[in-house]
């Protein structure tokens, strides 16, 4: 009986499997949708049978950031976790290790990247570490039925629309595979470039005339220094300071609409964290206070590098892996004020908090669910009117009481 039942549960899931494959391909807004894209392919120089084996796959439906009717979001992990999870020590400890021999080992070809870009060679370590373990993480996703889907079903369609009609163009040059993996997202290589990456940033690092981010470790070194340096890393610069906070200084401060020269943040009685002395050339320039987990966790003070590296993609948290792992490969100390244990959360419940902040007029941004710095200030904003102990994180008491205050004033 055992054998039989498991038989049969094995048939359902094989059913319900072929099911879904028939569904997403038995679509004829799909097929419209393809021809459509055809046209503009076709417009661009591509083959009739580059386009054909390219966008003649199976939709992914599994795959995250997707609009399917009926079904939640899937978030990427960077808008998904809480800081604690997406920084944990034991994981940075573990990559800023391993990166400090892989520097070690290409300590002059790094000296020759610096050189040319600006950008110290722990920090592109610390990039090809972040993106994909140092080359070690399996890419698993098709990049065509990866940007296919996300073109077609993505949040963004756009954007994916976009880098789907670069990715065959890059094919027909022949500077990547038809049959390439990446992530999700359709990123490639040692330290993931989108197609239109390779358009702007990709570099021939060991001087054999070629570019190849996937084979080539010189290639993909150079050519995320190359795309730090071109969104803007100033050279001789850090990324950021992890701070001390006196009670003058709340969370509500912490906003990419507040930048204060150095100088400014530490006559406040901020107090950098470590070496402060490292700091002293960088009295005048701009920084801003980042707080992801609220009162919850480190506080830093972050200058231009850092958004050079959020450019690499659009989230404080990683940006802030990136930096601390640099730190860290160079021989740095962990963070001095540890993470808090914070429940779980959801992006349903920050969403119905943003839709009731939206409601009384302390919030104006996307109601998206996800946790950011506008949202986390919007939060300290109405926390700091409503009487409430001020720390810039949701909760259900915080929830119960938006929906009990009246509209902020003017």
């Amino acid at each position: 009986m055992d054998v039989l039942r498991r038989t049969a549960v094995s048939g359902t899931i094989a059913l319900v499997v072929l099911m879904q494959a028939l569904e997403a391909r038995a679509d004829p807004a799909f097929d419209a949708w393809r021809a459509q894209l055809w046209l503009e392919a076709k417009a661009r120089g591509v083959k009739q049978p580059v386009f054909d084996r390219a966008t003649d796959v199976q939709l992914d439906l599994g795959l995250p950031d997707l609009v399917i009717p009926g079904r939640p979001v899937k978030e990427q992990a960077e808008f998904a976790r809480l800081p604690a999870d997406y920084l944990p020590r034991q994981q940075l400890t573990g990559l800023a290790r391993t990166g400090a021999r892989y520097f070690q080992t290409y300590r002059d070809l790094l000296a020759r990247i610096e050189a040319d870009y600006g950008v110290p060679g722990n920090v592109v370590i610390a990039i090809w570490g972040r993106e994909t373990d140092y080359g070690g993480e399996v890419q698993r996703h098709p990049v065509f039925q990866a940007l296919v889907t996300q073109a077609y079903l993505g949040r963004r369609k756009d954007l994916f629309r976009s880098e789907l009609l670069i990715a065959l163009d890059l094919v027909q040059q022949g500077t990547i595979s038809m049959d390439a993996k990446g992530s999700y997202t359709g990123a490639m290589g040692h330290t993931q470039f989108e197609p239109s990456d390779f358009l702007k940033f990709a570099a021939d690092g060991d001087g054999d005339g070629k570019i190849d981010l996937e084979r080539s470790i010189p290639d993909a070194l150079a050519s995320g220094a190359k795309q730090l340096r071109d969104y803007g890393w100033q050279r001789g610069k850090r990324w950021g300071l992890e701070v001390r906070l006196p009670a003058e200084v709340s969370c509500v401060e912490s906003s990419p609409d507040i930048k204060r020269p150095l100088s400014a943040w530490l006559k406040l009685g901020v107090t950098p964290v470590g070496d402060a002395g490292t700091a002293t050339g960088m009295l005048q320039d701009q920084a801003q206070l980042v707080m992801p987990a609220g009162v919850y966790g480190p506080a830093f003070l972050v200058f231009a590098n850092f958004q050079a590296i959020r450019s690499y993609n659009q989230s404080d948290v990683y940006a802030l892996f990136v930096g601390h792992l640099a730190d860290l490969i160079a021989g740095g100390a962990p963070f001095e004020k540890p993470w808090a244990k914070l429940k779980p959360l959801r992006n349903s419940d920050v969403a119905t908090i943003q839709t009731q902040l939206a409601r009384g007029g302390y919030y104006s941004d996307a109601i998206d669910g996800r946790l950011g710095t506008v949202t986390r200030r919007a939060i300290g904003q109405y926390q700091q009117r409503a009487g409430l102990t001020v720390d810039c994180w949701p909760s259900q008491d915080l929830l119960a009481s938006l929906r009990g205050a009246r509209p902020a004033p003017n």
